[in-house]
């Protein structure tokens, strides 16, 4: 290995050991108090090293949480890939089962990214491909149903898709030629209800008052399917 490729494995190592010890951070103290001096005295490093990594504070949480958008995506899609491809529900149900398995083995992580914002970060785009990969993978099964005949773009004729942003229903890959249609709002209703789902159990809304969390969510998910259209 050369000289360049040596510097740039062991950067890449760091990086990810900077990144570890400020997930460890994100649980025990949350995001609001991650402080890159408190990581690098963990990796027992000078504070203006780990600065040469991750600029500011800003930029380590920008990390942690297209890792975590990241993450999650890839359960979802993964999940996804090995349902039937003909079986739009089992597809649906796994796309939904997946993301809530990931935000309860990972709590701190989805709070990161769905809980309260940080005070004074705001994320720049580099999140917003990584924020739609769930989102994404509902809408193609949807989408996969339109193609194949089993999902009527026209079966709620309410025109709520004209409350979409402009082009979104098109960038998302659903039919636009539907003048009345709502399939893309009941894919963003889905997709929203979805985490609030999830964010209601994970930040103990539900206490007391749903006793089987797993039944319950299995039961919303399937109505959310049948909203859509999904066989």
């Amino acid at each position: 290995m050369t000289a360049a490729g040596t510097r740039a494995r062991v950067r890449a190592e760091l990086t990810r050991e900077i990144a570890e010890v400020a997930r460890r951070h994100l649980a025990s103290d949350g995001a609001a108090a991650l402080s890159l001096r408190a990581v690098a005295r963990e990796l027992g490093m000078a504070s203006s090293a780990v600065y040469r990594y991750f600029p500011s504070r800003d930029d380590l949480l920008t990390r942690l949480i297209v890792d975590a958008y990241d993450a999650l995506g890839t359960a979802a899609e993964q999940a996804e890939a090995a349902a039937p491809r003909s079986d739009l529900r089992a597809r649906w149900r796994a796309v939904c089962s997946a993301t809530r398995a990931w935000a309860v083995a990972h709590p701190h992580e989805y709070a990161l990214v769905y809980g309260s914002p940080v005070p004074g970060y705001a994320a720049p785009e580099s999140t917003i491909g990584p924020a739609a990969r769930v989102g994404e993978a509902l809408v193609r099964v949807i989408a996969d149903g339109v193609e194949a005949g089993t999902v009527d773009p026209a079966a709620d004729a309410t025109g709520a898709d004209s409350t979409v942003a402009p082009g979104l229903v098109e960038r998302i890959g659903l039919p636009t030629g539907e003048p009345d249609s709502s399939l893309a709002a009941r894919a963003i209703l889905a997709w929203t209800t979805l985490f609030g789902l999830i964010s209601f159990e994970l930040f103990g809304h539900t206490n007391n008052v749903v006793s089987d969390h797993e039944r319950y969510f299995e039961d919303a998910v399937d109505r959310l399917g049948t909203m859509v259209g999904v066989p």
